[in-house]
C-alpha cells in the first residue's frame, strides 16, 4: 500500500513551521494531503499558518506545538492523531538544529543537545508513530531529514551535527526493507544549502543544556549568518520530497556539490577492505 496519491492521507511534519519543513508542508497540502505541522516555535507556527492561508491551503493544515525530545508530549499527540485521523499515513522527521562549534571545546551539554534533537527526535518520531502506521494497515511513508554532511568527512566544528545526520541516514537505509514489507516506504532527505532557520540553534537550546556549553560563542556567530540568495527555496525541496514519496525513493539529494568528496570517501573505504 505505498503512497500513490496524497488525497485522503494525513501527514505529520516536525519542524514544519519554517524552512525545509514548511516547504514539505506546502508541497503536500497543495497535493490534497491533510498536514499537521509540529513545531516548538509558536512564532514560526503563526507565520506558517498565515502563509498557508494566503495560499488558500488553510483548510488542509493544522498545527501543534511539540518539542521532539519530549517523549510524553509526543505520545499524547500520537493519541490525538489516532482519535482525530485514524492515525497518520506520512511521518516527516524533519526537526533539527544546526549545531556548530570547536570539537575540542564540546561538552556533554553540546552533544546532548545536538544528538537529542537531530537523532533523538527522529527516533522518537519513529517509535511513537510506527506502531500506529503498522496497525492501521493503510501503508504509508516515513521521511527522515539527514544532510549532505552525512555523506563525507566534515570539518571538526561540524562533528556533532554530521554524526547525528549520519546516524539518521543509516537508520533510514536499514529501516527501509523491514517497513517495506508492510507497505511503508522510507526516504532519507539529504539537503545542502536551503533557506531555513536552522542556524537559530541557540534560540532553541533548552536552558539546562546552555550551562557548561562550549559552543556559546560559535552559536552566537551562527545566529547572525546570512542566508544566501542563491540557496535553494524550501518549496522546491518540498516538491522533491513529495515526488520521492510517490516514487518510493530512498534518497533525495538536493545538490551535487559534494560528489567528488563522496567518491573519494568511497574509494578510500573500499581500498581499506582486505582481500
Amino acid at each position: 500500500m505505498a503512497i500513490e496519491s496524497f488525497e485522503g492521507r494525513t501527514a505529520f511534519v516536525t519542524g514544519g513551521a519554517s524552512g525545509i519543513g514548511y516547504g514539505i508542508v506546502h508541497a503536500l497540502a497543495k497535493r490534497a494531503c491533510f498536514v499537521v505541522i509540529a513545531d516548538m516555535r509558536a512564532d514560526h507556527i503563526a507565520v506558517a499558518l498565515d502563509k498557508l492561508k494566503e495560499a488558500g491551503l488553510d483548510n488542509r493544515v493544522a498545527a501543534v506545538e511539540l518539542d521532539v525530545t519530549d517523549r510524553d508530549a509526543y505520545a499524547q499527540i500520537a493519541e490525538r492523531m489516532q482519535a482525530e485521523h485514524g492515525g497518520i499515513d506520512i511521518l516527516v522527521n524533519n526537526a533539527g538544529v544546526g549545531l556548530e562549534g570547536p570539537l575540542t571545546r564540546s561538552t556533554f551539554a553540546d552533544w546532548d543537545f545536538g544528538m537529542g534533537v537531530n537523532l533523538g527526535g527522529v527516533i522518537n518520531g519513529i517509535l511513537t508513530f510506527m506502531p500506529q502506521m503498522l496497525a492501521h494497515g493503510r501503508g504509508g511513508h516515513i521521511v527522515n531529514t539527514s544532510s549532505l554532511a552525512a555523506t563525507t568527512r566534515m570539518p571538526g566544528f561540524l562533528a556533532i551535527y554530521a554524526a547525528s545526520k549520519a546516524a539518521v541516514l543509516n537508520i533510514s537505509e536499514n529501516l527501509r526493507a523491514d517497513l517495506g514489507e508492510h507497505g511503508i516506504g522510507v526516504t532519507a532527505l539529504l539537503p545542502g544549502w536551503v533557506k531555513s532557520n536552522i542556524h537559530e540553534a541557540a534560540k532553541n537550546r533548552p536552558a539546562h543544556l546552555r550551562e557548561n556549553s562550549g559552543f556559546a560563542e560559535s552559536e552566537a556567530k551562527l545566529g547572525h549568518r546570512q542566508v544566501g540568495e542563491d540557496w535553494m527555496e524550501p518549496e522546491d525541496v518540498g516538491e522533491l520530497v513529495a515526488n520521492a514519496i510517490l516514487a518510493d525513493e530512498l534518497y533525495v539529494i538536493t545538490h551535487n556539490v559534494f560528489r567528488e568528496q563522496m567518491e573519494e570517501k568511497c574509494r578510500v573505504l573500499l581500498e581499506a577492505v582486505p582481500d
